[in-house]
């Protein structure tokens, strides 16, 4: 039996960088998977959506969701678009945050403004959009924790970006940067640059390898557990 296909599944943008990066991800991730079905798809906004991806599957799929947090399109967008489908044979994988490869390439992207964490003096605003549902917030400020000097801040939730690199200044840090927990570019980051006043700002995690990784990860994960159902 030939592997499921992967279904990358992003929430869409009217920002066309956003749908590019992710794009771009993608590609990534079927250049480092020679042979399996990757297809991109987009809950809102973009092409293709993501219920003319599923009605167009031949055979068994794993739809990764490329999502940052468990929040409203994890645990509601996404499967009701699957259930209403009618699609068999559809597995979903886990999100891939708070894997700590992402992390990781969070603070590469920060390094890239010259800043890194425990630099003495400096305070991190590790930036993410923000939800209604207070554990996927809570995921953030758990991984702002790992770093010296780093709180979460939000550009929809609170704290906001701004209170936050305020409270870092009040603490005495004298120098205040901003890691991106957003996986690509669009209206929300632009928002974070809004926030900080002048305070540099990294770029969003983008088309790396290792979310590449991490998304293979998390639909083998998910592949392994359909495959015996599809068998």
């Amino acid at each position: 039996m030939s592997s499921p296909a992967l279904v990358a599944v992003a929430h869409g943008s009217r920002d066309p960088r956003s749908s590019t990066t992710i794009r771009d991800l993608v590609d990534v991730a079927r250049s480092r998977a020679p042979g399996l079905d990757v297809r991109p798809a987009f809950l809102d906004f973009d092409e293709p959506g993501f219920g003319e991806v599923l009605a167009g599957l031949a055979g068994p799929a794993v739809v990764v969701p490329l999502l940052l947090g468990s929040a409203y399109h994890a645990r509601v967008d996404i499967p009701a678009v699957v259930a209403e489908s009618g699609a068999a044979e559809v597995r979903v994988a886990d999100v891939l945050g708070p894997d700590p490869a992402l992390l990781d390439v969070a603070a590469e992207r920060l390094a890239a403004l010259g800043a890194a964490p425990g630099d003495p003096g400096l305070g991190i605003v590790l930036a993410g959009t923000g939800s209604s549902h207070a554990a996927a917030n809570d995921v953030v400020h758990r991984l702002a924790g790992r770093w010296p000097g780093a709180v979460a801040g939000f550009a929809t939730a609170s704290p906001r970006v701004a209170d936050a690199a305020a409270a870092l200044r009040e603490r005495g840090f004298r120098r205040i940067a901003v890691a991106s927990w957003f996986l690509a570019p669009g209206r929300l980051l632009d928002r974070v640059h809004e926030q900080v006043g002048g305070a540099p700002v990294a770029e969003a995690l983008g088309a790396h390898p290792a979310i590449a990784d991490v998304v293979l990860a998390r639909y083998r994960a998910a592949a392994a557990a359909l495959l015996p159902a599809a068998a």
